[in-house]
């Protein structure tokens, strides 16, 4: 059988030690693919300044395939998570995570086989923050329509191919109206392509809940980016912890697949790093390249030496690193090789996803402008600017004029709305532009919203406290 070529990021800590011992499983197994060692964490920091080198990124490309060991991200300095810089450069905006209770691994919630699919690219992963002053941090959180196809196409359609019934959108839109709102309002969209899909919808809090009561429930999660993130690491708490659980990032032209825990700095070097996670992740990559009888003869070596006791002192065993990859090697070579899996010379480089569809642009209206304006206090300002009149000041979300201001706690940014002075009145970017100059003589404006409609649908959410 012809060789695949991989791309292997062994990476920082640990991450030599367990790519070196699935380089030796696989060698072990007979599995057809090829490693090409590549740098990326913080030696290339050093190096190259940056955690992730260009040559790095472009061998991925190359090979459409790559695993991953832990990377680590120096602490302040403005230096970018090696891992959110792959997933970006290659748009990799699937992160799929399955998360099973392993035979041989003890934990308190038997039967549990679900898969996490989170969003990988938008959110509040795309890093956009500011400070409005020296006491207000601000965050911006994009969720866009395109990037919301993509992943709920993604996930619907590996519902098909791995025959899972039941796809539950876990979200925040009861409070997030607009952001989450869209991404459940695309999830809904899509859902209806989809009718041999059980779709349905729950809030993240009662999710995080009902996963540490009763998780054997869920089949398969589909979350933004954050939200994703943080379910991800609990789950894998359920069966056993980071050190055993498997994570890809899939895009339409190339996918990397890694160990989701961290560096582990503090056994680095002892041989004690459980290879387990990495493990089953270049079980899935196998998968993934349609290699299906190697990935099945290495699960099966895998859940034969656990189950026959051998374990890493995180699973509660003795074992080191060497000892426990040597008794993977020996159950997998107890088992035949297989017969008749597909020629790895064309390695699937994504989830052929197609374009996605551009929509009608909906009738935009221009309805006024938030501007966020610092001062000690609430601010007196002006009561009209140009064709608009201020309808409205909020502190931290919480309305405080017009009417009595709650007794809360201001900070020193203030979100200030204004609107047309004349309701129904259409008014334009320039009305806008023209206000903002009319009231920067008497304000100190850090921030500009503006307000719009989309086929009448307001675009833009209301205080707390506001009615409308």
């Amino acid at each position: 059988m012809d060789m695949t070529q991989v791309a292997l990021i062994p990476g920082d800590g640990i991450g030599p030690e367990i790519a070196a011992a699935v380089r030796a499983i696989f060698e072990g197994a007979e599995a057809p693919v090829e490693f090409i060692e590549a740098q990326a964490g913080l030696g290339c920091v050093e190096k190259f300044g940056t955690g992730c080198p260009q040559e790095t990124l472009d061998l991925i490309a190359e090979k459409g395939i790559a695993l991953k060991g832990p990377t680590a991200t120096p602490i302040g300095g403005g230096h970018k998570s090696v891992n959110v810089t792959i997933r970006k450069a290659l748009d990799l905006y699937a992160n799929v995570r399955p998360v099973r209770t392993l035979p041989g691994v003890e934990t308190r919630y038997p039967g549990i086989d679900l898969i996490i699919v989170r969003e990988n690219i938008e959110d509040t992963y795309g890093g956009i923050e500011h400070m409005q002053s020296a006491d207000v941090a601000q965050c911006l959180r994009l969720i866009t329509r395109p990037g919301c196809l993509k992943i709920a196409r993604h996930a619907f359609r590996m519902m098909r191919t791995q025959q899972r019934k039941r796809l539950v959108c876990v979200q925040k839109a009861n409070i997030m109206k607009l952001t989450d709102g869209l991404f459940l309002d695309v999830f809904r969209e899509v859902a209806k392509e989809f009718p041999d899909v059980e779709a349905q919808e729950m809030l993240v809090d009662n999710c995080c809940m009902q996963l540490v009561t009763k998780p054997q429930q869920f089949d398969v999660l589909l979350l933004p980016n954050l939200f994703g993130d943080i379910v991800s690491d609990l789950a894998a708490g359920l069966v056993g912890g980071l050190g055993i659980a498997p994570g890809a990032n899939i895009g339409d032209h190339c996918a990397v697949f890694e160990a989701v825990h961290g560096t582990a700095p503090d056994i680095a070097g002892k041989g004690l790093a459980n290879p387990t996670a990495l493990l089953q992740s270049s079980i899935a990559m196998l998968r993934h390249l349609g290699l299906l009888g190697h990935a099945d003869r290495i699960q099966r070596g895998l859940v034969n030496a656990l189950q026959s006791g051998v374990r890493t002192r995180d699973l509660g065993g003795k074992a080191g690193t060497l000892d426990f990859t040597e008794a993977v090697v020996r159950e997998i070579q107890a088992i035949p090789l297989p017969e008749g899996d597909a020629s790895a010379e064309s390695p699937a480089k994504g989830s052929s996803e197609e374009a996605v569809p551009s929509s009608p642009k909906p009738r935009r209206k221009v309805l006024g402008f938030d501007i966020f304006v610092q001062h000690d206090g609430i601010p007196a300002m002006p009561a009209t600017a140009g064709p608009f009149k201020l309808t409205m000041i909020s502190n931290r979300g919480t309305k405080v004029f017009p009417g009595k201001a709650p007794n809360i706690l201001l900070v020193d940014v203030h979100r200030c709305r204004y609107e047309p002075a004349t309701t129904g009145a259409e008014t334009t970017d320039s009305d806008v532009s023209n206000a903002i100059r009319e009231l920067e003589k008497s304000c100190t404006w850090v921030h500009i919203e503006k307000l719009h409609s989309f086929n009448d649908k307001l675009g833009f959410g209301l205080a707390q406290g506001q009615s409308s």
